[in-house]
């Protein structure tokens, strides 16, 4: 950028109020010179609208009836704002001061990236990723680099296969491209479709570790597993895979599909959820694909092959948990 341009800094929330202090704080204190930060908030009960009203007149808030989930939350604050940039934050993270302008930076510097992830540290355990970008196996599982592993082992810049929605910055221009989130997700693998769709469109996603968040993780859901978040998982797993993979794909595919939803049904029936993730792969194949399927052209027939070779590498990856 030539001059300085405001950056707007997304934030959903939805009953957050014991967390969005600190969050807003950070942001407050970033040495980027000109941010415009917009709450969506989803009809939050627990106070955080007062929260919002009394404490914070800088920020934007966009008042939203009831808990329309993140997807449409994020689009809405999406389109009430206008920089070339926009960065999504979870309402429970803490930002270092520089978050945004190693954003920024990165971003400037690399023309054909669509979205930069940051680093997020676990809040609890700083010294340990919670996430350094996020990868997409043939087993049909979307999963955390480096998750429970040194930060210090993840201090290179790299390219993934997507960004996690809890602390990126994406590209306006190609952000409205590709049309922003599904609001069919409502929540959980909207991220890993948004980077899907970008790197069919011939962009990449990269992870920036000079950008840094501290994460609690969970704090809307209120636990790393519950049944409401085991169910849209496991439905948009399926949904995900209807929706991006040519019919071809899916056939070279099933083996390692099948294996992963077998592995992750005993996992979940073990943890007492095998129910309501069996109830979400059900969902996952009722889920309408008109309007939303993405086209396949023979003329991006490297790019698949190029992301299915992805594919396998990324499942001996997770197999060796790297």
């Amino acid at each position: 950028m030539d001059k300085v341009d405001k950056i707007a800094v997304i934030i959903p929330n939805w009953n957050g109020k014991e967390v969005l202090r600190d969050c807003l704080d950070s942001l407050l204190l970033q040495s980027y010179p000109e941010l415009e930060i917009v709450v969506v908030d989803n009809g939050s009960t627990d106070g955080s609208r007062e929260l919002l009203s009394r404490g914070y007149p800088e920020v934007r808030k966009l008042w939203l009836k009831k808990n329309t989930g993140f997807c449409n939350a994020v689009n809405l604050g999406i389109q009430k704002t206008s920089s070339p940039y926009v960065v999504l934050l979870n309402n429970d993270t803490v930002a270092e001061p520089d978050f945004i302008q190693e954003l920024v930076n990165a971003m400037e510097s690399e023309p054909d990236v669509f979205s930069a992830s940051a680093l997020l540290r676990q809040a609890h355990q700083p010294e340990l990723v919670d996430d350094a970008g996020d990868f997409y196996c043939a087993l049909g599982w979307a999963y955390a680099r480096g998750k429970d592993r040194p930060c210090a082992d993840y201090q290179q810049q790299t390219d993934i296969f997507a960004s996690c929605g809890g602390a990126v910055i994406y590209r306006r221009e190609v952000l409205e491209r590709l049309k922003g989130f599904d609001t069919a997700f409502f929540a959980y693998l909207e991220d890993i479709d948004l980077g899907y769709r970008a790197r069919l469109a011939g962009y990449r996603n990269i992870y920036v570790p000079s950008a840094v968040v501290d994460h609690l993780g969970s704090a809307a859901t209120g636990s790393r597993y519950n049944s409401f978040k085991v169910f849209h998982a496991a439905r948009n797993s399926i949904y995900l895979i209807r929706k991006n993979m040519p019919w071809g794909q899916q056939l070279i595919n099933l083996p390692f599909l099948m294996a992963g939803y077998l592995i992750k049904t005993l996992y979940f029936t073990s943890m007492g959820f095998g129910a309501a993730y069996r109830k979400g792969l059900g969902k996952g194949f009722c889920m309408p694909l008109t309007g939303k399927k993405t086209r396949f052209h023979w003329k991006n027939l490297k790019r698949y092959t190029r992301l299915q070779m992805e594919l396998w590498e990324n499942t001996w990856k997770r197999i060796k948990r790297r």
